[in-house]
């Protein structure tokens, strides 16, 4: 049960202050009867809620994957850069998502947005083993001992990174896997093996891969079998 104010606040039809004007005005109905106190319980998943003769479905988590841009932080807000949230369409926005994990300012790539924290725990969390599958550019081929390197794991200045799979690509490119997702990791992983990272791209987490077709600043939200992938991929059993 929730209060009918919080349910319409969360299908984005105002603020709390807001939604309390659009009861007082009569247009919103409860089983169809009108409902005017912000407090009326609801229970989403057996009552019907209506604004005026439009039926009100509410849905408790969203998910949505982007294509990160360069140039865009990753963040809910900021009162100077441009955050991710920024990119959201206004009918796709609401202000319980956050991202999962953070991509640098300057890595592009999948990102996923949510507001199902416990999903996003498990998906961050090195316990549940969840993949990371990243694109590097260079400013020099990748060596077997590079690789050999990655394969047993990178002592760093503040923690030793567990052992990623780093596969050479053509022209100075190479593609990283992990499971962690410290600050900089990637970077200072091959920093540790003298490379610089000049660019870097996320092109996977977990089952999810990064849709030709998403442009970057794209967004959608996830298909149902992508869903259900990245919750098998998290280990999370929902009651």
């Amino acid at each position: 049960m929730m209060r009918i104010d919080k349910f319409l606040a969360h299908l984005q039809l105002g603020s709390r202050a807001e939604v309390k004007k659009l009861l007082r005005g009569g247009s919103v109905t409860l089983n169809g009867t009108t409902v005017t106190d912000p407090k009326t319980k609801v229970d989403p998943d057996q009552d019907q809620v209506a604004l005026g003769a439009e039926p009100l479905v509410y849905t408790q988590y969203v998910y949505y994957v982007m294509n990160k841009p360069a140039d865009v932080i990753t963040a809910t807000k900021d009162a100077k850069a441009t955050t991710v949230m920024d990119l959201l369409p206004d009918e796709l926005y609401r202000p319980d998502i956050a991202p999962v994990g953070r991509l640098d300012k300057d890595t592009t790539g999948l990102l996923l947005l949510t507001n199902d924290g416990e999903l996003s725990h498990r998906l961050l969390s090195p316990k549940w083993h969840v993949n990371k599958v990243y694109v590097a550019g260079l400013d020099a081929p990748v060596t077997p001992a590079d690789v050999r390197q990655f394969a047993t794991g990178i002592h760093l200045k503040d923690f030793t990174a567990a052992p990623a799979a780093l596969v050479p690509l053509p022209g100075q490119h190479a593609q990283v896997t992990v499971h962690e997702g410290k600050f900089h990791q990637v970077k200072r992983m091959f920093g540790a093996v003298g490379k610089e990272v000049q660019s870097l791209e996320r092109t996977q987490f977990g089952p999810l891969v990064l849709a030709d077709d998403l442009l970057p600043g794209a967004v959608r939200p996830l298909h149902p079998d992508e869903l259900t992938a990245m919750i098998t991929a998290a280990q999370l059993v929902r009651k």
